[in-house]
């Protein structure tokens, strides 16, 4: 424990009382009853007129709070061989000033053997020929300290495996941190174990205790002297280990632990394999202990993903940042309906004329600008929000068809197609969702596509039978987006109510230079006609691709050679255009 006062040597001049009966200065009467009454180690110190700091009276209690001490001249009561004189410095500084605080910890010995006090200086009344005086106090915190000591040792272990805790291995990481390059030679390695749950659940907690402690053992199986292994979650474990050769021996640590990790554990007569995700992050200068931890557990959400271990990478995080930015800026935007939808004219190949529209979310960001669907619907897929966006897409889509009605004055022969996510079909009512569309607008079904991936067919075939059959009960048309690029079975496109197939634009661009993507493209097309089904093709950029794709029997097309995706009255206009012009695979409106 640090002294609290700046260490000296001792005044000099400073004597014991025992020196005092020479002089026959004692304290007064007055004092020595203060001293007796006080239930604590107690003494009284003065400076005489020759400046001379003196211990003028001590109760018996500070003799035998210093009694066992390992310093003679402490045992003998010599209050200035304290600390190696820094009380006795303390007291002559505050003597000076009584105002400084008046406050020492002070260690006497070392080891367990050691013995913690406190000494605390209170200004006493001036005396005849003493001048000023001050009442010094001892209290023995050894006990104190050392139950602290096994407090803080307590709240630094883990009590199942007995390893350090994660407050404990941050901590350690913190005390190997630095500026040069030879304090930087250190990783921190995450270990999570894969299944953990499923293990607990089915075999008891008792037995997912017992995996836990054998996975620990062998954990330090694979560590070098000098490394650093922790228990830091449920079933997530730390590692710092030390560099020579930079991440070469990070991964090579991690290369160890999966071997040791591939002989089964026997839990209860059973043999279970257990795998596990480890993510590598490098100390870096002035890097904080736990944001160097919090890089290891982002690499381990990578390794999961990847099926090996992976080191961390800062533009990854800066990626997940931004999503992570995304998502929050996304769901205030849903809040204050700051999103758009533009449309997208689908063409019917053999007229010219515009079928129908695929609505297309856009997101203006006020300060970010054009924020990519490719890069938005993913995190509002990740986090849930889609279902939210997904919502607001059906009604708003639904609401611009009856508006274009309405300018018209009456029905016109088009139709809106809308996305549907794989996770809508699994977690929202589909259903419910159009019809509450159809309803507040007044449209009939067939004026409203929903457009499924194959993901969300392939996930649960069971719940898309049952929400394909329902849209088809609203009269509604349901087509099948990207078609070619999943893994969709026959036996689906047979048995699914599917009216449409959307051919995926990665085999409709490649038509021209690849003779296998138009193989692919007439053997969709041929299938699609065998079932009953109509067909459309993404990605039509060019007049070649137009007409062989109308050559080819395809009934519409969709692309940039028509037109880009258009703002609502925009797309109205290109639609009222493109039927006074009457005439097949013309070009886009301008």
């Amino acid at each position: 424990m640090q002294a609290a006062a700046k260490r000296s040597a001792a005044p000099k001049g400073v004597r014991s009382a025992a020196q005092n009966d020479e002089t026959g200065i004692r304290a007064s009467a007055d004092e020595q009853a203060l001293l007796a009454a006080l239930p604590i180690a107690a003494a009284v110190v003065g400076r005489d007129a020759e400046g001379v700091i003196r211990l003028l009276d001590c109760n018996s209690r500070f003799h035998d709070a210093l009694a066992n001490s390992s310093n003679p001249e402490i045992a003998a009561g010599d209050l200035t061989a304290l600390r190696d004189g820094a009380l006795g410095a303390m007291v002559e500084t505050y003597l000076d000033d009584p105002t400084m605080p008046g406050e020492l910890d002070f260690r006497d010995g070392e080891g367990v053997g050691a013995r913690y006090f406190r000494t605390t200086l209170a200004p006493l009344p001036q005396a005849d020929g003493i001048g000023l005086r001050c009442l010094v106090s001892v209290v023995d915190r050894t006990v104190e300290v050392q139950a602290e000591r096994a407090l803080r040792a307590e709240m630094l272990r883990d009590s199942l495996t007995g390893l350090p805790n994660r407050l404990s291995f941050t901590e350690t990481i913190e005390s190997r941190g630095g500026t040069s390059a030879r304090d930087l030679d250190h990783a921190v390695l995450v270990v999570d174990m894969l299944r953990f749950s499923r293990i607990n659940e089915s075999m008891g907690s008792l037995a997912g205790d017992e995996l836990l402690i054998t996975f620990a053992r062998r954990l330090i199986s694979a560590l070098r002297g000098g490394d650093v292994l922790a228990r830091t979650g449920g079933n997530e474990f730390g590692i710092l280990v030390g560099l020579k050769r930079g991440v070469a021996d990070a991964l090579a640590a991690a290369e160890r632990i999966q071997q040791v990790m591939a002989t089964p554990f026997k839990l209860s007569e059973l043999e279970i394999r257990v795998e596990c995700a480890i993510g590598v992050a490098l100390m870096q200068t002035g890097q904080d202990a736990e944001e160097l931890f919090r890089n290891a557990q982002f690499a381990v959400k990578q390794a999961k993903a990847a099926g090996k271990p992976q080191v961390y990478e800062p533009r990854e995080a800066s990626a997940a940042r931004r999503r992570f930015s995304i998502e929050t800026e996304l769901r205030r935007a849903l809040d204050k309906d700051q999103l758009r939808l533009f449309y997208q004219p689908l063409i019917n190949l053999k007229s010219g004329e515009v079928a129908g529209f695929e609505a297309l979310a856009r997101w203006t960001h006020e300060d970010r600008g054009e924020i990519s669907p490719t890069e938005f619907i993913p995190v509002a897929e990740e986090s849930g929000l889609i279902l939210q966006l997904g919502r607001w897409a059906m009604d708003r889509a639904a609401q611009t068809v009856a508006e274009w009605d309405r300018q018209a004055g009456e029905p016109l022969p088009v139709y809106v197609g809308v996305n549907l996510s794989a996770i809508q079909v699994a977690r929202d009512n589909i259903a419910e969702v159009v019809e509450s569309a159809l309803r507040s607008t007044g449209l009939a079904g067939n004026r409203l596509t929903l457009e499924l991936t194959e993901s969300s067919i392939v996930q649960d075939p069971g719940r898309a039978m049952r929400v394909f059959e329902a849209l088809k009960a609203l009269d509604a048309t349901v087509a099948m987006d990207d078609f070619g690029t999943g893994y969709s079975s026959l036996a689906y496109l047979q048995r699914l109510p599917i009216d449409v197939l959307k051919i995926d634009k990665s085999f409709v661009t490649g038509m021209m230079r690849d003779p296998d993507a138009v193989a692919i493209v007439r053997a969709v097309l041929s299938l699609a006609d065998a079932l009953g089904m109509s067909t459309t093709a993404e990605g039509v950029e060019t007049v070649e691709l137009a007409t062989t794709l109308a050559t080819l029997g395809c009934a519409s097309g969709q692309g940039y050679y028509f037109a880009r995706p258009l703002e609502a009255d925009a797309a109205l206009e290109y639609w009222k255009g493109r039927r006074k012009k009457s005439a097949p695979i013309g070009p886009a409106m301008s």
